[in-house]
């Protein structure tokens, strides 16, 4: 393991140097993996398995579900010799990687379970079904080795960031092992390098699955489109067009500022805008956190207490579940809001990209006053 100062705090991580990708694979050459589930984090992990060398990846899907059938075999998995239904697929898998919805895991597991023979691996990309057990009914049984690799984006950020190259961190932990914990955390690490992991830092299933909750209810999506529909709205009211509005709620963060943090921080993004912006910046930043804090005390404890867990398994298996998603997507979809970004985002410029000229090379900022 590599050591990495984060912010002050040492911690032991892993990284492809210290476990290469042909360290991955002859951990995993004897090894059929299963992914159970087509539909968002299932093509990604596969796809990526399959385009770093990993010959025996399987892929099971119910064909009741014909848009993720045909997906999979739009993708090159082969009926009958990669793409199985999902009893099939994991009576043939040793390490079989439970990449079905949160909500769909606990329906699946009396099917899945009957093939978890001793020795095999049992895998997730979630805590969620490990840590509320009480609600799920999922509790492995004794002889196999029960892993996480979790990474951090979505299954469409996964696949594209592997197609470019930089990989996708993720988390990492052994539940329960079989023989030796030797073996269990090389098989979870070699899986972890397997789908393209940028580098990999150790956790638990519960300390997983009470950040991920947090943060996707949080920050990652709930929090920001809560944020950007305020400022939006005060921008409206005061009279700015919707073009307007957009462009400086939504368009500057995504197009410019949060590619400024993504390159080298917070800190670095406020250096390169104006000194206008970072004054006000620095000035109500502490009290956006002030307003912001209790609601996410209250959404963790809400997490940790099951409560989070409990309505999804409520909801989310319901028949008239897709009825409902897409009601509460078609607000979103149809609000004035989005409907202006979609002007925006069709306006944007198609040019061929620019040669970058020798005197403008090394130029930093936004250009703004």
């Amino acid at each position: 393991m590599a050591v990495i100062d984060f912010g002050g705090k040492k911690e032991a991580v892993v990284t492809r140097k210290e476990f290469s990708l042909t360290k991955a694979r002859q951990i995993l050459k004897d090894e059929t993996i299963a992914i159970i589930g087509y539909g968002v984090q299932g093509p990604a992990q596969a796809l990526n398995m399959r385009d770093n060398g990993f010959k025996n990846v399987i892929i099971g899907q119910s064909k009741k579900y014909k848009k993720d059938w045909d997906r999979a075999v739009k993708d090159g998995w082969v009926p009958g010799k990669t793409l199985f239904d999902v009893e099939e697929a994991c009576d043939k898998g040793t390490i079989i990687q439970m990449l079905v919805s949160d909500a769909a895991q606990r329906v699946v597991w009396p099917v899945i379970s009957k093939y978890l023979t001793k020795g095999k691996a049992l895998y997730f990309s979630h805590g969620f079904s490990i840590v509320y057990k009480e609600q799920t009914k999922i509790i492995p049984p004794k002889g196999i080795d029960v892993i996480m690799v979790a990474p951090k984006g979505s299954g469409t950020s996964v696949r594209r960031n592997f197609l470019a190259g930089v990989g996708i961190n993720s988390s990492y932990a052994v539940f329960q092992h079989a023989s030796s914990a030797k073996k269990a955390e090389e098989r979870c690490l070699a899986l972890g390098i397997a789908i393209g992991s940028g580098y990999l830092f150790p956790t638990t299933f519960e300390r997983e699955v009470y950040s991920d909750l947090t943060g996707e209810r949080g920050t990652l999506m709930g929090a920001l489109a809560g944020i950007l529909e305020a400022q939006y709205d005060v921008l409206r009211k005061n009279g700015h067009s919707p073009s307007e509005a957009f462009n400086e709620t939504v368009e500057e963060l995504t197009q410019s500022l949060i590619r400024l943090v993504d390159e080298n921080g917070m800190d670095w993004m406020y250096s390169n805008c104006s000194a206008t912006a970072q004054h006000g910046a620095l000035k109500w930043r502490p009290e956006f956190k002030k307003a912001t804090l209790p609601v996410f005390e209250k959404l963790y404890k809400s997490v940790k207490d099951g409560v989070e867990t409990k309505e999804v398994l409520r909801d989310c298996g319901k028949a008239d579940y897709k009825e409902w998603l897409d009601k509460k997507l078609a607000v979103l979809g149809n609000s004035e809001m989005w409907q202006a970004g979609k002007a925006v985002r069709s306006l944007r410029p198609k040019e061929k990209a620019k040669e970058i000229s020798k005197t403008t090379k090394g130029v930093a900022g936004r250009g703004k006053n």
